[in-house]
């Protein structure tokens, strides 16, 4: 049983591509952050190398992965407790990992790693994944309709999504170019309310079965109103149209609005995560 890791994109593809796959509702970041790396290049998410690895149980199969895109954390996939343990050990003992300041996992397993790092460390962040479980009409329905973004909406997508990172804390600047491909498989809603533009959700391309919602951004002069709801009501309706069979998102812990609109919409929790960060 043993942790391999590597800064060649195909050659963990080849290896953990097939196991991480094989759960794309709870692996459904690794899976889209790896889609980004082959079509973007390895500078997709930032000017440092990325670096892969995957776990090698006993009977010598591929049982889960982990990537990490600097300045973003670690991303841990589900794996067996025995691959947790063996990498809270290979922390201090592996080169690739030397530099690493946050890691993204399980929250029971990136507690066990927290313990395990030897370092001060924080809990930057609480996330829960949802999924879609049967897709719910906002009540009441807001004022407004949805449109598909287009190109001359660039400027403002641009701009709200600086915003939705600077208010989540999320690393790099927005990318055009990352805009401009969602925007050409409709993948970024916007809401209006009297012609003007008021709130804002977007999907990732359907991988395996799964697409994942986000951002969702409404600038907060306009909330408080039901655009966000109307708006993830209506980039979930287009993520199963694009033909994802899994509707996936993720909200902060800390924000009980988000959670409680999502629910009623019809998400349910499959599990929780945690970053930890060094603190």
């Amino acid at each position: 049983m043993t942790w391999t890791f590597t800064s060649d994109l195909a050659a963990y593809l080849a290896a953990a591509g097939p196991a991480v796959a094989a759960d794309p509702v709870a692996n459904t970041v690794l899976l889209t952050v790896t889609d980004g790396l082959e079509r973007r290049g390895t500078a997709a998410y930032g000017s440092d190398e990325p670096f892969f690895g995957w776990w090698t149980d006993a009977d010598g199969a591929v049982a889960g992965g982990l990537l990490c895109t600097p300045p973003f954390p670690l991303l841990l996939s589900t794996v067996p407790e025995e691959a947790v343990r063996a990498l809270g050990a290979a922390l201090t003992t592996e080169p690739l990992l030397a530099g690493l300041h946050g890691i993204n996992a399980r929250r029971p397993d990136a507690q066990a790693l927290a313990e395990a790092w030897g370092r001060s460390t924080r809990v930057a962040e609480e996330i829960r994944l949802y999924r879609l479980d049967g897709l719910v009409a906002p009540d009441p329905v807001p004022a407004g309709h949805a449109r598909l973004a287009a190109e001359a909406d660039l400027p403002l997508l641009m701009a709200w999504i600086e915003s939705f990172n600077a208010e989540a804390g999320v690393p790099g600047s927005a990318s055009e170019a990352v805009l401009r491909d969602r925007i050409s498989y409709g993948g970024i809603l916007l809401w209006e309310h009297g012609g003007v533009p008021v709130s804002l959700a977007s999907f990732n391309r359907p991988i395996g079965s799964a697409a994942r919602v986000g951002p969702v951004y409404t600038p907060p002069e306009a909330r408080r109103r039901g655009y966000a709801a109307g708006v993830t009501h209506a980039v979930s309706e287009a993520a199963y149209a694009a033909g994802a069979a899994e509707v996936l998102l993720f909200t902060d812990l800390a924000n009980p609005t988000s959670n409680g609109v999502y629910l009623r919409l019809g998400y349910t929790p499959v599990e929780d995560r945690a970053e930890i960060t060094l603190a």
